[in-house]
């Protein structure tokens, strides 16, 4: 069954952005009588359509969710080319990522000019929105552009590096260290990995480093591969 976002409800109906309503009309050929799933304030409704000269979609009841045990994951890493960020906007969600935050490291190439950023945030968010339909959650993660990294110091929970240096201590062995965390900080590099004056900085900042094994891994690949992991440790 589709499932979308409500951007509002008003006395008993809820209210689709625009490509939705393009979605299900045009793309999914949907007609009266058909169901779908409304998100509505991290709930989930089932709802019937009604299509006329607009469509309405008509609350029917709330359902039952079940209950999630993963913990919340935020990445931070920093700004990648076009593609890949995509990629792991999309596959991040998928994978329950709750927050991703970029910032500007040492060796980044890709620059965003800040009258740039509005678009992409907003295009950003689409990506995490349709995957999020996709995956059948009931949010959509957070995006965050900051330029001051010593803001990285307030988030709270355990917080993970990915390192170049370190040798022998895994993710698997932070998370049992870590105890029963209910938030999780990850951070990547760009190609190449942060610089150990980097790696230094962040761990005055308490982050723990970690390996990623003896396997070199695209950029792309690394938050795929630590929210599997997540995934796997914490799944019932």
């Amino acid at each position: 069954m589709q499932r979308y976002f409500a951007k509002a409800k008003e006395n008993g109906f809820f209210l689709l952005n625009d490509d939705d309503l393009y979605h299900i009309k045009t793309v999914m050929r949907m007609k009266t009588g058909d169901y779908i799933e409304v998100v509505y304030n991290h709930n989930v409704y089932l709802c019937t359509l009604e299509i006329n000269q607009k469509i309405i979609i008509r609350n029917n009841k709330l359902l039952d969710q079940r209950m999630n045990n993963m913990p919340e994951v935020t990445l931070i890493l920093p700004f990648l080319k076009e593609q890949k960020i995509d990629l792991i906007l999309q596959k991040g969600t998928e994978l329950g990522i709750k927050k991703f935050i970029f910032v500007e490291t040492e060796r980044t190439i890709v620059k965003i000019e800040e009258k740039k950023v509005s678009n992409k945030l907003e295009r950003w968010s689409r990506i995490c929105k349709e995957a999020s339909e996709q995956s059948m959650r009931n949010d959509i993660p957070n995006i965050e552009i900051i330029r001051d990294r010593t803001t990285l110091s307030n988030l709270i929970g355990l917080k993970l590096i990915c390192s170049t240096v370190e040798k022998d201590k895994t993710i698997k062995k932070a998370l049992k260290n870590g105890g029963n965390c209910d938030k999780i900080n990850l951070m990547i590099g760009p190609e190449g990995g942060l610089s150990e004056i980097e790696e230094k900085y962040f761990e005055e900042m308490g982050y723990e480093k970690i390996s990623l094994g003896n396997q070199i891994m695209r950029v792309e690949t690394v938050p795929i591969f630590l929210a599997s992991i997540i995934n796997y440790e914490y799944m019932e």
